[in-house]
């Protein structure tokens, strides 16, 4: 009996036009049946939102040549929502891929990322998920040397599953000089924000936020450090954000409110 091919799941925050999904799509051609469900515009910073105060729109498309493919007017969390309950009708992908995400998402980027929270939503619903990023945020970005690594990572994801609650965080560095993968920890780094006021035509104050990347981390285990010396990061995330290490503080804490 022929056995059936990995069924296989694409979203991305970028939009279902974006020219990083259509490098993604084209990698799970080769490994499985392809599904898309992607917002019908860009969603990046979305994080984990979803839609709850307005209907969400889902419409079959036609773009790639032997794909099953959706748009919606919902945040890339809906996607994996919708494509779960009603293109997959409650039977779950094998695999749920997201991205190519067209910038970096290391660090704590993880937490704002639409690309990585709809990876973490696929996760939830105990589906093995991977997001993807490349460090160039330019519409011409090329996905090019990105396709090997993609097809090994998750190959060996379809092999070998992902322990329950966890999911892989996957950058890729720019340009072809690629030194290999290199399986990291999440650096401590975050943004130094500001915002910029400015005068709209009719005088009112506006902000626009900036801002500066402040790694402190100066670890070689690192998500960032892997980036700067050329390698492509491989972070295990997990959704459970519970500090374990802190609960044996917080239980010698003197929390007993009867004694007055």
């Amino acid at each position: 009996m022929k056995k059936s091919k990995p069924r296989i799941l694409v979203v991305n925050d970028d939009g279902i036009d974006a020219p990083g999904i259509r490098a993604l799509i084209e990698v799970m051609q080769e490994l499985g049946e392809v599904t898309v469900v992607a917002p019908d515009s860009p969603q990046s910073g979305m994080g984990h939102a979803i839609t709850i105060a307005k209907p969400l729109r889902l419409d079959k498309v036609d773009l790639y040549k032997g794909v099953d493919m959706y748009k919606s007017s919902g945040t890339p969390v809906d996607c994996v929502k919708l494509a779960v309950n009603i293109v997959f009708k409650g039977k779950k992908p094998d695999l749920c891929v997201s991205g190519i995400n067209h910038g970096l998402n290391n660090s704590i980027n993880v937490i704002y990322s639409g690309t990585m929270s709809a990876a973490v939503e696929g996760a939830i619903e105990s589906i093995p998920s991977i997001g993807f990023s490349l460090d160039d945020f330019t519409y011409e970005a090329d996905f090019s040397h990105c396709k090997k690594y993609i097809k090994v990572i998750a190959s060996q994801v379809l092999q070998h599953g992902l322990q329950p609650g966890t999911l892989l965080n996957v950058n890729f560095p720019k340009g072809a000089g690629i030194n290999g993968i290199k399986i990291c920890r999440q650096a401590n780094a975050k943004w130094a924000e500001d915002f910029d006021k400015r005068l709209d035509p009719h005088k009112r104050n506006y902000y626009w936020l900036t801002g500066v990347f402040q790694n402190n981390d100066h670890g070689q285990d690192t998500d960032v450090w892997a980036l700067e010396n050329g390698y492509v990061s491989l972070v295990p995330v997990q959704f459970d954000m519970t500090a374990h290490h802190t609960i044996p503080v917080l239980n010698s804490w003197d929390l007993d409110v009867t004694k007055d």
